[in-house]
Formats: C-alpha cells, sequence, structure tokens
C-alpha cells in the first residue's frame, strides 16, 4: 500500500508518503485496509484502519497507543475524536471528495476533507491511497 497525504492551513502545504504493507479485506458494503503505523508518521505503536463504505464514506480509525476515529462522508458533518501524542481533540469533518475504483484486486482511493476545531478552520487534508 501507498498513502500520500497532504495538509494545507491555506499558507503552508505539506505532505508525507507512506509504503506499508496492509491487510486489504473486502466487506459487505466495501473495501477495508489496516496496516501498522510507524516512527516515521509519529504514531509508533498504533494501528491504523481505513474503511470505504459504498463509496460515499471513509472511516478512518486508529488504536493503540494513540486512538482516533474520522468519519468523511459526503453531505455530512460528523464531529470526531482525533488522537495526538499530546492528546485529543474534537474536530468537525467536512467531505470535500470521495473518488475510488477499488476493487477486489486493489486499486486507488482518494479523498478529501477540511477539519475544524470549534469552527474554527484547521486546515484542508488530500489522502490518496494506491493498494496493489
Amino acid at each position: 500500500m501507498k498513502l500520500v497525504s497532504s495538509q494545507s492551513d491555506g499558507e503552508n502545504k505539506e505532505s508525507t508518503e507512506l509504503l506499508s504493507r496492509a491487510i486489504y479485506e473486502k466487506t459487505g458494503s466495501g473495501y477495508k485496509l489496516t496496516y501498522d503505523e510507524s516512527e516515521a508518521t509519529g504514531y509508533k505503536g498504533s494501528t491504523t484502519t481505513i474503511e470505504l463504505f459504498d463509496g460515499k464514506k471513509v472511516v478512518m480509525s486508529r488504536s493503540g497507543s494513540v486512538t482516533s476515529n474520522l468519519i468523511v462522508e459526503l453531505g455530512k458533518k460528523h464531529h470526531c475524536v482525533y488522537g495526538t501524542p499530546y492528546g485529543d481533540l474534537m474536530v468537525g469533518v467536512n467531505a470535500n471528495y470521495i473518488r475510488s475504483n477499488l476493487d477486489d484486486n486493489g486499486g486507488k482511493l482518494d479523498f478529501k476533507y477540511v477539519i475544524d476545531v470549534n469552527s474554527s478552520y484547521i486546515g484542508d487534508f488530500d489522502i490518496s491511497i494506491e493498494v496493489k
């Protein structure tokens, strides 16, 4: 799996790329990826699961040394707990788009969302995942 994450606060843009082994599974309503975080991501000791539901919703869950649960869903704003090594935040998450051509052999999942805290803009986030 290759995951490219970009974030922008309106002025600065930062990107990271992660190559990792992941468990890729078909579910009743889409596909699920599970991988272990590394020291490079700052979440060593945590496991991340990214699940696509019917091409309209992505749930990113992290468990272990840090826990979080972000829901990115077209047409809905979700309030979610985002865990960091420094503590948990309650954030608002709005989806801009979700695009997927995932199938039983892999493919690509791209999604973009905006995060706010107390209705104050934090940043735009782009995630691109390629599964082989």
